[in-house]
């Protein structure tokens, strides 16, 4: 069986995560949204990842390009709908900020190398959620532990991994079993605290809501770290901290200080 890294004994990531870059401030999963998390004062962000249909991790959380991107229009209404039924070369032409606002317009979507890049550049840390698009949940998480096993590649403090697929998980252990991953759960299914630990995670991530005193002193007590999404009221965050939890992914970049302990 599976055991979390003696390495993460000592947690390096913060409590606050920008949610998607800057929650809904901007563009989700660009890099302008990282950009302004980064003007709020947040040093580690979530976002999304899934494959192209060459293989190329890149940043977007539907399945589908219709709700963030130009991609009805530009692809042609015959074109699949699906993100993942696309090459890279296509979707790197997309539009992925008009959607969002005019000021925005042009923004593209980010491979998860342009993202890497960013991070290390400045020192940032990233929460990669493996987002696969349904079927390939596997091939995704182990593609994407290829590209953050390259990338971060003599860092001193690496991605953390996290999918509501155990599946994903199961692929990013395959090929970076050294990265830390977390089980993101948005119910407590059956199973879930046996394939944490089968699956050696470090942390679960929660909907915020499912958290209480007895399920956090569980988590706490297995060695794991217990996290929240996506919290973006004043008293959610007051109750999480109030009871012992570790991070808080929010949307609310302009209004929660990630200086707050």
């Amino acid at each position: 069986m599976s055991v979390p890294s003696p390495a993460l004994a000592l947690w390096p990531y913060p409590r606050w995560i920008a949610h998607r870059g800057a929650g809904k401030l901007a563009p989700e999963n660009t890099l302008a949204a990282f950009r302004l998390g980064a003007q709020h004062g947040y040093r580690m962000f979530e976002c999304d990842a899934k494959l192209s249909a060459d293989g190329v991790p890149f940043l977007m959380h539907d399945a589908t390009l219709d709700r963030t991107t130009n991609g009805a229009q530009a692809l042609g209404s015959a074109a699949s709908a699906v993100g993942g039924d696309h090459p890279w070369a296509a979707l790197s032409q997309l539009d992925a900020g008009a959607w969002h606002s005019r000021s925005y317009a042009g923004e593209p979507l980010p491979t998860l190398e342009n993202i890497a890049h960013y991070c290390i550049a400045n020192g940032f840390l990233l929460n990669i959620e493996i987002k696969p698009t349904p079927g390939v949940e596997e091939k995704t998480g182990q593609v994407v532990g290829e590209h953050a096993a390259r990338l971060w590649h003599g860092q001193a403090v690496l991605p953390l991994f996290s999918s509501f697929r155990p599946e994903a998980l199961a692929g990013a252990r395959t090929t970076a079993p050294h990265i830390p991953r977390a089980l993101l759960l948005d119910t407590l299914w059956d199973g879930w605290h046996n394939t944490a630990r089968e699956l050696g995670c470090v942390a679960i991530v929660c909907n915020h809501a499912l958290w209480d005193a007895a399920l956090v002193a569980r988590v706490h007590g297995d060695g794991l770290r217990a996290l929240s999404y996506t919290v973006n009221d004043d008293w959610a965050a007051q109750r999480l901290i109030a009871l012992g939890t570790d991070g808080i992914i929010t949307d609310r970049v302009d209004f929660f200080s990630p200086a707050t302990p």
